[in-house]
């Protein structure tokens, strides 16, 4: 009872003062996003017909629509208790997202100090941590650097994470015993420590305008059968802000040897992006975006470009649109809102116009 209360009165007393992000020494804070748009898009595959043109209503676009806590207690000597419960859902059905969890955005809990934090549970990987700061669609759910290749918005199972910043500089680093306990027999499975393993780490430098980071990411396949199977990306991205303009530019090398079916043939890639924002007015923010994906054991070579204004309403509530362009090849299915959301060769046209808050 006495827990409740106290998330109660954390909630209003933010929600009252218009700071729900802001923490105190030892406190719970309810947080969230309600981020939803409506959609028209071309080329789209449908089973049971040949696909085509759709209109509908899609949540997180720019930002995936989520509700949190987050806690921490004062213990003394400069450590904090910190914990987090983040659930994702879709608003426009009111369901939870990533499968169906609960809280399947995040759910760890840790200690924090002047050495930076240790925590445990379901994460982010270091990709995520760190290239929402270098892709100019901030790695968001759709139209973005996330469509190209979803480990930018990649999450694991069983993790224990260590997050440190020292001045201008960030390092990151995780470990899974099994990123993915929704797979029957995917992790942590006995005598077999390899199966469903996940690990990466990750540096960023930000002084002044300028920003770079890199981070590598590898896991392992999710079966006993595929366990020597792995996937590994690593990529590297800066930005550099000036005035009221911000430019950004990146790379991701993949080699994947399979990981998703015993017949999965190698994956290699390279992904290069670049892109700008400009802020018209302090309201008014115009960011433009291209990504191209070079296929190493095919001609299916997609670009995908994006155009989006934001226009902030107040300092939670913005409106936005979001237009987008993808020009495949060969077999490619690269998609706006990810792969395999595209028909086979076709190129694919979309624009969005949505509405973000933030509570």
């Amino acid at each position: 009872m006495k827990k409740a209360l106290l998330a109660m009165t954390a909630a209003a007393a933010a929600a009252a003062s218009g700071a729900a992000f802001a923490q105190t020494a030892s406190g719970v804070t309810l947080y969230g996003i309600a981020d939803v748009g409506i959609e028209v898009i071309n080329h789209m595959p449908a089973a049971g017909s040949a696909g085509g043109t759709v209109t509908r209503m899609n949540s997180g676009n720019l930002s995936g629509s989520r509700w949190g806590l987050r806690g921490t207690e004062d213990l003394g000597g400069g450590l904090k208790g910190i914990f987090v419960l983040e659930s994702g859902f879709d608003i426009d059905s009111g369901t939870s997202g990533q499968g169906n969890r609960l809280f399947g955005r995040q759910s760890y809990v840790g200690l924090q100090g002047n050495f930076g934090a240790v925590t445990l549970g379901r994460q982010q990987n270091s990709l995520y941590d760190l290239f929402g700061a270098y892709d100019p669609m901030a790695v968001g759910p759709r139209y973005s650097l996330n469509s190209v290749d979803s480990q930018f918005n990649g999450r694991a199972d069983n993790a224990i994470k260590y997050t440190g910043k020292f001045g201008g500089l960030t390092a990151t680093g995780f470990y899974s015993t099994g990123r993915d306990a929704t797979v029957a027999n995917g992790g942590e499975v006995p005598g077999e420590s390899k199966v469903g393993r996940n690990y990466g780490a990750g540096l960023a430098y930000a002084a002044g305008g300028f920003s770079v980071g890199a981070a590598y990411d590898q896991f392992q396949g999710s079966s006993v059968a595929l366990k020597d199977r792995s996937a590994k990306r690593a990529a590297i991205g800066a930005a550099y802000a000036f005035g009221d303009a911000k430019v950004f530019a990146g790379y991701r090398w993949l080699r994947d040897d399979g990981t998703a079916s015993a017949t999965a043939a190698v994956t290699r890639s390279n992904v290069y992006w670049t892109g700008a924002q400009y802020k018209f007015t302090p309201a008014l923010q115009l960011t433009g975006a291209a990504y191209y994906t070079d296929m190493k054991d095919s001609d299916a070579d997609p670009w995908m470009f994006v155009l989006s204004a934001d226009y902030s309403l107040s300092k939670r509530t913005d409106a936005y649109l979001n237009v987008g362009y993808v020009k495949n090849k060969s077999s490619s299915t690269l998609g706006l809102n990810g792969s395999g959301t595209a028909l086979p060769g076709a190129n694919q046209t979309g624009a969005t116009v949505g509405m973000r808050h933030r509570f």
